[in-house]
Parts: C-alpha cells; sequence; structure tokens
C-alpha cells in the first residue's frame, strides 16, 4: 500500500517531485507510525462492513479502527463482536489488500478473546486501541495485547505477526490540572516501558470537552478551546519530543461533516483557472464546514502532531492532502541535512525567502523528510488544491 496509490500512476508523476514509498503492515514502526495519516474509525456494528472497508481502501484509506467502545451501545457489544469476526473472515477470502486495521475494545479481555475467534483471519490485524489510557487502567491493556500475540501461529519465515497498540489519551485525570502532570508522567512510564508496542498515540479531545460540558462549533479548531489547547500543549511537552524519547502523537477528531459523494467537483469545473478554482475550493469547503478542519490540520502539524482520528471518510484526502511535503519544505530539510552542515552554520534557503540554522532545524528537518518518505513531496508548483482534487472519486 502507499499514500495516493489509489490514483493512476501517471498522474502521481505529475504531482510528485518524489511520490510515496510502498509499505505493508509487516513495515517498521518508524515508518508506519506517520503512514497512517487520517485514521478512519467504524463502528464494529455496520452489516456490510467488510466491504466498507474495501470501498474505504479504494479511495485511499490507509488506515482504520473498528469500535468496539463509544461509538456503539452497550447492549450491542456481544453482536458488535460477532459481526466483527464474521466480517473479517470475509475480507480474508479477498485478494485486495485491506488498510491498516485495528480494534477499539473495552477492556482488556477482549483482547485475548477476539484474537482467538478471528482465527486465520487475524492475519488482517496490526493491533488495538486502548481507551481512557493512564498508567492504571493501561498496563492490563498492553500485557493483554502481549499476549494475545504470543499466541499467534508463527509464519513460514519463523516470525510471528506483530500486535501493536494506539492507547487514547482522553481521561479525566489527564485533563484535569491537580492530576495532569502525575498522570502524564505515569503514561510517559508505561509507554517507554512497552515502547516496541506503542505504535501511536491518540488523543481524545470529544472526551476532554466532555468533562466540562463543551463542545467546538465548527469555525473553531481544537486550539481555541483553551481548556483542550493546554492538555494538547503538555501531552506534546511530555510524549513528543524529538530527542529519541518522544512517540508520534496523532490529532484529534473533526466532528463535522456535510459533503456529499462529489463534493467539490462542480465548483471546480466552472473554474477553468487556478486562481479561480482555488477560490472555488476555498468557498466550497467553507460551504461544507470543512475550511475549520483545514485549519485545523495545519494548527496539528504546528503543534507536533501527526495523522488525524476521523469520523467521515470526507475528511480522509484533505488530512492526507495537507500531510504532503511541499517542495519548499524538501529542499529546506535536505540543505540543512547535507553531511558537510553537522557542524551547524546558517545559510539561506534555495528558495531565498528565509535562513536556515542547521543545529536548531535539524529536528524539523529530520521528522520532515520522514513525512516526506510516507506522504511524499509534491512539485514546486503544486498545490493542495491539485493534491485534494486528484484524489476525489470521478
Amino acid at each position: 500500500m502507499r499514500h495516493f496509490g489509489h490514483i493512476a500512476p501517471e498522474v502521481r508523476q505529475r504531482l510528485f517531485h518524489r511520490e510515496p514509498c510502498a509499505f505493508t503492515a509487516d513495515s517498521p514502526p518508524h515508518l508506519l507510525a506517520p503512514a497512517l495519516g487520517a485514521t478512519l474509525y467504524s463502528p464494529a456494528t455496520r452489516p456490510r462492513l467488510a466491504d466498507d472497508i474495501m470501498k474505504q481502501a479504494g479511495r485511499g484509506v490507509i488506515s482504520m479502527v473498528v469500535c468496539l467502545e463509544d461509538s456503539i451501545d452497550d447492549a450491542e457489544v456481544d453482536d458488535a463482536e460477532e459481526n466483527l469476526v464474521r466480517q473479517f473472515a470475509d475480507l480474508a477470502e479477498r485478494d485486495a489488500e485491506p488498510p491498516l486495521l485495528f480494534i477499539r475494545v473495552r477492556n482488556p479481555g477482549q483482547i485475548t478473546d477476539l484474537v482467538r475467534r478471528l482465527g486465520a483471519s487475524v492475519r488482517l490485524l496490526s493491533g488495538f486501541v486502548l481507551p481512557k489510557f493512564t498508567e492504571e487502567r493501561g498496563v492490563p491493556f498492553l500485557e493483554a495485547v502481549a499476549a494475545a500475540e504470543a499466541e499467534l501461529p508463527v509464519g513460514p519465515t519463523g516470525a510471528g505477526r506483530r500486535l501493536f497498540a494506539m492507547p487514547v489519551l482522553e481521561s479525566p485525570e489527564l485533563l484535569h490540572l491537580e492530576s495532569r502532570a502525575e498522570t502524564l508522567a505515569g503514561i510517559a512510564r508505561t509507554v517507554d516501558k512497552y515502547r516496541d508496542r506503542v505504535l501511536a498515540l491518540r488523543l481524545g479531545v470529544t472526551d476532554f470537552c466532555s468533562a466540562y460540558g463543551l463542545r467546538r462549533p465548527p469555525d473553531m479548531t481544537a486550539y481555541d478551546v483553551q481548556i483542550v489547547a493546554s492538555v494538547i500543549a503538555d501531552v506534546v511537552n511530555v510524549l513528543g519530543r524529538a530527542d529519541g524519547t518522544g512517540f508520534t502523537v496523532t490529532g484529534p477528531v473533526w466532528e463535522y461533516f456535510r459533503v456529499q459523494e462529489r463534493m467539490f467537483k462542480p465548483q471546480l469545473r466552472r473554474s477553468p483557472f487556478m486562481e479561480s478554482r482555488a477560490e472555488a475550493l476555498r468557498q466550497a469547503l467553507i460551504e461544507h464546514d470543512m475550511d475549520g478542519l483545514l485549519r485545523e490540520i495545519e494548527l496539528d502539524r504546528a503543534n507536533g502532531l501527526l495523522g488525524k482520528t476521523c469520523i467521515h471518510p470526507s475528511h480522509v484526502l484533505p488530512v492526507h492532502a495537507l500531510s504532503v511535503v511541499s517542495h519548499e519544505e524538501f529542499s529546506d530539510a535536505e540543505d540543512i541535512l547535507r553531511p558537510e552542515r553537522g557542524g551547524g552554520g546558517v545559510l539561506r534557503s534555495s528558495y531565498t525567502n528565509k535562513m536556515n540554522e542547521v543545529k536548531p532545524h535539524r529536528a524539523w528537518a529530520e521528522r520532515t523528510l520522514r513525512r516526506a518518505e510516507v506522504f511524499g513531496v509534491a512539485k514546486a508548483d503544486i498545490g493542495f488544491v491539485e493534491l485534494l482534487t486528484a484524489g476525489l472519486p470521478a
């Protein structure tokens, strides 16, 4: 699989200076974590879940979470588990490759139980999403993932299938000021102990808002809600450092959608010139409550987050289009990381619009090139409009 792999090769060649790399579910974690991109959640109760998963894979979705927790009613859990097992068996009989698949569970016991019940189709499972994660609640979940992995059959190469964990940071203890530092320290100890198993950390901003009876409107981002922004900052401060101790932290969910299948095509067809196309797209985004999403994606990256939780397919392409590294960013990153620059110094960017300081900007450059590997580098004359519209359904 690869990002933008659902569009024709000749179109990718036109868009990309360097195309996104190919990877599989068995690729190393340092590649898979940034490759998660827009992780699309789906309730495990959907009757045609296997069809839905393959449909979204054909539209560019790389990672999905099948949810047994908050997205379904408490009374539906048993039926949802049975449906999940059936749908995985259906997927296993198909030739096409599904996205990276994770299951969001409610309790540790579900992890080992589901792995046994999935049988041979467990080969399609990349791991589990662990809700309301703290040190106290998280350790049993992580131990259950390790125990479930130990029961998996050994492959022909002698290696067993890996099962990753993605803890969700959403507990009231993390939000409340009097317990935040202690809770963060406990989470840090736990995920560091299980570092090889933790693929990424996810932020549950909806739960944060719920604790205070808040809900951000579509014209505001998570960063406009100060109590939420402060938690994001502290999580990145402790768990997202660029010194080798940090983890990939993904962006919060965007709750709004009104976009139909052919969302922006009519506006763009009526606008033949690029300035007009860009303006038509901007108006379409505003009309469909997407302008706030775009601003939040940009703010996610500016604040150290990569990827995003998504609850609607229309959010996936904007997240991926804005994750592509621009030619200017790539040029700056390459200049900063040239071997001859190892001693530091300051140099003018190749775009002659900024100064690149080699030592202070090195961590940014390394992170940018990791993103470039999985999302690609756009050509110098290619922007968000072209990347987004190229990925839209015909």
